[in-house]
């Protein structure tokens, strides 16, 4: 009868979705597996935005590896950017960090170039959010700028994510669409303003890093050094997604 169908139903999505569940956790792992042995004693890193266990069902991407890397080097030390205008790095990444007893600064976003001109930084690792078959990386704003930075001063500059956030139908960087939110969270702080009322704000979500800029891609299915575009082709074309 209908109940039955709808029971029915309800368990083969009940069992998919723990499937997806089961899926992420191992994804994660792998990624931290695979992105650990890029990280050395003593490590000071750059993350960016929320990319650990508040965003995935496991560890996270760029947050795995720290994970990971912090059972054997327990000296490592975290820099995590404040990311305006929602301040994920500030109320997500700084709180996941601080419960595993790592240690993790806070430091607003226009900050990281100065630190890396003092030696503070000797690696950067992101997430992503979508990854073109030429190697562009959409990811939270102010990962471009973070890049940009890194390669001026010679630190290498890593992206984690699994190979689901690649988008083969897309090539460059223009192609990803980039969404736009409400200008009031730039113009306002805490629910108060910060900014006249008639002054109008631009709020992207993302931004865009060209693959020139990027060191290495750290993916559940192994580590996409430099040329990207053309080891993310063999990477698809040699490993079953």
């Amino acid at each position: 009868n209908l109940d039955k169908d709808v029971d029915s139903l309800k368990e083969i999505v009940r069992k998919e979705a723990q499937a997806i569940h089961q899926e992420d956790i191992q994804l994660c792992e792998r990624i931290a597996q695979a992105g650990v042995k890029l990280i050395k004693p003593n490590d000071s890193i750059l993350t960016h935005c929320n990319a650990g266990f508040l965003a995935t069902s496991g560890e996270g991407t760029a947050l795995s590896i720290i994970y990971k890397a912090y059972k054997k080097y327990p000296n490592i030390k975290v820099y995590a950017d404040e990311t305006r205008p929602l301040l994920q790095g500030a109320r997500l990444t700084c709180w996941e960090l601080s419960c595993r007893g790592i240690e993790v600064i806070l430091i607003c976003d226009n900050m990281a170039g100065s630190l890396m001109a003092k030696g503070k930084i000797t690696k950067v690792i992101v997430g992503a959010d979508r990854i073109t078959k030429k190697g562009f990386i959409a990811n939270k704003i102010g990962t471009y700028n973070l890049a940009v930075l890194a390669k001026y001063h010679k630190i290498p500059f890593y992206v984690a994510g699994p190979v689901s956030s690649f988008d083969l139908s897309l090539n460059r960087g223009e192609d990803i669409p980039i969404e736009e939110r409400n200008p009031q969270e730039v113009k306002t702080f805490g629910g108060k303003s910060v900014a006249p009322k008639k002054v109008k704000a631009y709020n992207p979500a993302f931004d865009v890093t060209p693959p020139e800029l990027i060191t290495a891609v750290i993916t559940d299915k192994g580590i996409i050094t430099q040329p990207l575009e053309k080891n993310i082709e063999k990477l698809f074309r040699d490993v079953k997604i």
